[in-house]
């Protein structure tokens, strides 16, 4: 398959993984509004992970489940739990929306961190991109006076920076356990962490959220799935640009499911942090972390 062709393949994977991933975060928001964070994150580890599993097992067998840098998984599997939490937590009472706008810091704060956290270099237009991507996210944390008091917004940027330190951790992992293994451990520290964490407030599984948890881990499986496959046969360059189109998505669940859109000043801020990372993604071929909230 020509080079063409495959990137072209990996779009439409691509384009179906960030739909699957935003009908994921409809369901946690959904499941957000009646129960504690942990456990919603709890909840999303664990209905995901007998799917996931199955692939790994069929894919790579017992062997891809080897675990051979415990403290980088530990490591990752608590930044996942903290991350998985803090998105929850923003999703009870903000848009769909406006939390993809905020969040779309994260590929900031990847190169950003790639400099102390691996030794890369960065150049003085990448970091003039980062510092522009900020003031759209300061104009974001401002609308209608609320300013720097929004919890939320602050919880938003809390994991956008643990996707930012995950996708850190990947870098190192993949060289020396498989794709299996990363995908299938976070997804049970996550479970089993966020649960212990969550054990104290837990609420009973109301029958009426099966679907919903269920389809949350359906679609948090597919979209996990299909996003690994995108980055394999793709080049990143060509395909991490279609992860901003979980705004559309944004808008249309917030519109469909809650009667809610986006106001003038998210738009605005939304465009800068957008404008930002296409141009660290064009500028530097910037990798994306194959991996979600």
């Amino acid at each position: 398959m020509s080079a063409a062709a495959s990137n072209t393949r990996a779009a439409w994977i691509m384009l179906l993984a960030v739909a699957a991933f935003s009908l994921m975060d409809a369901g946690l928001k959904s499941l957000a509004a009646a129960y504690p964070p942990f456990q919603v994150a709890s909840l999303r580890g664990a209905a995901s992970l007998p799917f996931v599993l199955a692939w790994a097992l069929a894919t790579g067998g017992l062997a891809s489940l080897r675990i051979h840098r415990w403290s980088l998984h530990l490591l990752r599997g608590a930044i996942g739990v903290g991350m998985m939490a803090s998105f929850v937590y923003a999703l009870a009472s903000l848009p769909l929306s406006t939390a993809y706008s905020i969040f779309f810091v994260a590929p900031l704060a990847i190169t950003a961190l790639s400099v102390p956290l691996l030794g890369e270099r960065v150049g003085p237009r990448r970091w003039t991109a980062i510092a522009i991507g900020l003031l759209g996210v300061l104009v974001l944390l401002r609308p209608r006076g609320e300013g720097f008091v929004s919890l939320a917004a602050l919880a938003v940027l809390a994991a956008a920076l643990g996707y930012a330190l995950s996708a850190i951790t990947v870098r190192m992992l993949t060289r020396t356990d498989s794709v299996q293994s990363i995908m299938v451990w976070l997804l049970v520290m996550i479970a089993l962490g966020a649960g212990v964490l969550a054990w104290p407030d837990w609420q009973p599984i109301r029958l009426e959220h099966a679907w919903t948890i269920a389809g949350v881990g359906i679609a948090g499986a597919l979209g996990q799935y299909a996003i690994t496959e995108a980055f394999r046969i793709g080049e990143a360059s060509a395909i991490a640009p279609l992860e901003y189109t979980a705004l559309v998505w944004g808008v249309l669940l917030d519109l469909g499911l809650w009667g809610v859109l986006p106001d003038a000043v998210t738009w605005v801020g939304a465009a800068i942090i957008v404008a930002s990372g296409l141009y660290l993604l064009r500028r530097e071929r910037l990798h994306a972390e194959a991996g979600h909230p």
